[in-house]
């Protein structure tokens, strides 16, 4: 729990600080400016809320690592990445965007704050505990907050222990470990095919190489 508020913590206020011409730099979500990944953000903001509300008896039938599924790599032409960026074009100006997100962000944030970990939820027909869910978006955040900084090298990054976690959640899923020689952020990004890796990252990544990316769905 504590790590999901501190990774979600850290995200808002990058959106927060987000500055004019910032919100129409590109983000390292294929085809999406800034903006467009911040009302991405909205939609994730609205599934917390509305995952945490949703109660089951139901037994767990997947983790914080189970949960993710293998997927393409966004190619940015998709009907939902159209819809996106749409609906970030939608806002009057950045500011209702900002506010928009900063409502639902610190509503989410609450609801996350003041729900059993032990408690069990329904999301898309599977069912999982809070704990592991409020886990699945702490890698979410992670990987988002590096989508939002990778053309803003002025905006603060995510915080390290939610660049750790994702990592062992990503070893998890690929079933191996990454090289060492790579630190978190490099490792999320080459690993999950945000840049293609280096001679150098490829010898050390050994045969996980052969299997990039490893695209979270």
């Amino acid at each position: 729990m504590d790590l999901f508020s501190r990774s979600w913590t850290a995200l808002r206020a990058a959106v927060a600080g987000l500055e004019g011409g910032q919100w129409a730099q590109p983000s390292g979500c294929t085809g999406w400016l800034v903006q467009d990944l911040v009302f991405h953000l909205v939609i994730d903001a609205q599934d917390v809320l509305i995952t945490l509300v949703t109660p089951t008896d139901a037994e767990p039938d997947m983790d914080a690592v189970t949960y993710w599924q293998p997927a393409d790599l966004p190619t940015g032409v998709d009907a939902e990445a159209a819809f996106v960026r749409r609906g970030a074009a939608a806002y009057r100006d950045a500011d209702g965007l900002r506010h928009h997100f900063d409502d639902l962000a610190g509503a989410a944030g609450r609801a996350a704050a003041a729900a059993d970990p032990a408690r069990r939820v329904e999301t898309t027909d599977r069912v999982i505990t809070i704990a592991d869910y409020l886990g699945v978006y702490v890698v979410e955040w992670t990987l988002h907050h590096l989508d939002l900084v990778a053309h803003l090298p002025e905006v603060a990054g995510p915080p390290a222990e939610g660049l750790a976690y994702t990592r062992q959640v990503l070893e998890k899923f690929a079933g191996t470990t990454i090289g060492d020689r790579l630190d978190d952020t490099d490792a999320l990004r080459v690993v999950t095919g945000r840049r293609a890796p280096t001679e150098a990252e490829t010898a050390a990544l050994g045969t996980l190489a052969a299997r990039l990316p490893l695209v979270l769905g």
